[in-house]
């Protein structure tokens, strides 16, 4: 084993058990590239920790006057304090795909929080510098991901600071996420999908599946339809405030769901020919996050933030976050069961030929 490999390879040996975990404690090193990976997701929560913190603090720091934020009372320090606590995850998250404890971690507590972090990340570094390549080009202006609203908000440099700290954070954190599973995990997922055995669940993953594309339909439809222009099922405000920004997030959006019902599909019927296994895991993986967890928050900001009767979501919007959070997590069941079945045969197939080896 080279020294820039994790110990944790997930197949099982004299020195692993059949889950992936190490049973000893052999020599732990991280590589250069794992080491700058950590210190630069690390640094990049600084900006909006620290903006979070000074907010909490009394500070007025890129906040205009007008602002609904100077009228947010105790609600908004208390969501203030909740998005440091996720965004001191990403430090945890770092932390844990790079020490030796974190090879020691179950894989849905840290499987889990990578896929939440996907799902918010995710929108920001696809819809940001679209936005702003729009801009250049002479597009409507607007402000970036998620702002709507007429009045003052923040200052513009607020956005780019902190959206610019959330790019960096997910390319770094998915990187060392990257890493940490294909040396964890990477058998689960290598081969092509036609050489996918044939197991007593696969019909129950092609109903699944069938349902989960089925409900992604809801959303794709309504992301098209506010993409192109259309305001059905917006609420006044949001429909009246419409910019570029929100063209380019609602196609976003649809693309991810597209993703989902792709990659979801591909992985039930397996009709790809040569297609790697890992093509339509990423689809899905990337498409479900987005699907659920931005949605969730999206359906979360949209009843908080509302106060006036132009602002409050209609019906047709808070059904379309819900199915698409239904869709998402759909899809992500569907993949746990997956890689739970995969994990069972690769341990299986390893300890008879490991006993296989032993007789002999």
């Amino acid at each position: 084993m080279t020294a820039n490999r994790l110990i944790d390879t997930g197949a099982p040996s004299e020195e692993h058990t059949g889950t992936g975990a190490p049973t000893g404690e052999p020599p732990y090193r991280v590589g250069r590239a794992r080491s700058v990976l950590r210190v630069v997701a690390i640094a990049s929560c600084v900006p909006y920790i620290g903006l979070k913190t000074a907010w909490m603090a009394g500070s007025r720091l890129g906040i205009p006057d007008g602002s609904p934020l100077l009228d947010g009372g105790p609600a908004l320090a208390v969501a203030n304090g909740a998005t440091v606590l996720m965004d001191g995850g990403v430090v945890v998250l770092a932390l844990l795909l790079t020490r030796p404890w974190g090879l020691r971690v179950p894989a849905w507590l840290l499987v889990l929080p990578v896929w939440v972090a996907s799902g918010l990340l995710l929108p920001i570094m696809t819809a940001f510098p679209v936005q702003l390549i729009v801009r250049l080009l002479g597009g409507g202006g607007g402000r970036p991901v998620g702002e709507g609203s007429a009045e003052p908000f923040l200052d513009p440099w607020v956005f780019g600071v902190v959206y610019g700290g959330f790019i960096v954070q997910g390319l770094a954190l998915g990187s060392l996420f990257a890493l940490y599973a294909r040396e964890r995990w990477g058998h689960l997922w290598r081969g092509r999908l036609r050489d996918l055995p044939e197991t007593a669940t696969a019909p129950a993953l092609r109903s699944t599946a069938v349902a989960a594309a089925s409900a992604a339909l809801v959303p794709g439809v309504t992301h098209l339809l506010w993409a192109t222009g259309s305001t059905a099922g917006l609420e006044a405000g949001r429909a009246a405030d419409r910019t570029s920004d929100f063209h380019v997030l609602e196609t976003v959006s649809l693309l991810f769901v597209v993703a989902t019902a792709a990659g979801v599909l591909l992985l039930a019927f397996r009709r790809t020919g040569r297609l790697s296994l890992r093509l339509p895991l990423v689809l899905a993986w990337c498409g479900s996050a987005h699907m659920a967890c931005w949605g969730g928050w999206m359906s979360l900001a949209g009843l908080l933030g509302a106060g006036e009767a132009a602002a409050r979501p209609t019906a047709a919007t808070m059904v379309t976050y819900a199915v698409q959070m239904l869709a998402g997590a759909l899809v992500v069941t569907l993949g746990a069961y997956f890689f739970a079945e995969r994990a069972a045969a690769s341990a299986l197939s390893a300890r008879g030929a490991l006993d296989e080896s032993r007789g002999s």
